[in-house]
């Protein structure tokens, strides 16, 4: 069996949060994943933004969500340039969100032969040296 790169020693670059984008953030400095919820459309969406991608209005609600899914596309990078040279091979993926939004990710912690489209993953949070966690995912342990 051939793992992925976790990528977790690759340095990152410490997110510069927008007023729209501050709650996703503090959120995940205690490993929740909270999404823009639309109430009058009903509609989760993501990534953040200052207004609803369905009605272009203000009142975007936060909602805690569990980030699990699976996975509906992904491509196995085995060339990158710096920072991520010398961490391949590396996964980057396409989740669809049990919520119905999609949000495009690294996947860690997954055996090259298990990684499949339909495959169900959680989420995992990679610390940040600034106390905010990076979303990435793993497989789900139940599946």
């Amino acid at each position: 069996m051939k793992a992925v790169s976790d990528t977790l020693n690759v340095p990152r670059e410490i997110p510069k949060p927008r007023s729209y984008s501050a709650a996703f953030w503090r959120g995940s400095r205690e490993e929740r994943l909270l999404v823009q919820f639309d109430p009058r459309c009903g509609k989760y969406q993501f990534y953040p933004r200052p207004t609803s991608i369905y009605d272009g209005r203000r009142g975007l609600e936060w909602r805690e969500v569990s980030g699990e899914g699976a996975i509906f596309s992904f491509t196995i990078v085995r060339r990158a340039p710096p920072p991520f040279r010398g961490s391949e091979p590396f996964v980057i993926a396409v989740v669809s969100l049990d919520i119905g939004v999609n949000v495009m990710s690294n996947i860690v912690h997954c055996d090259l032969e298990r990684l499949s489209i339909g495959l169900r993953v959680r989420p995992f949070w990679a610390p940040l040296s600034n106390g905010d966690n990076l979303l990435l995912f793993q497989p789900d342990p139940l599946q």
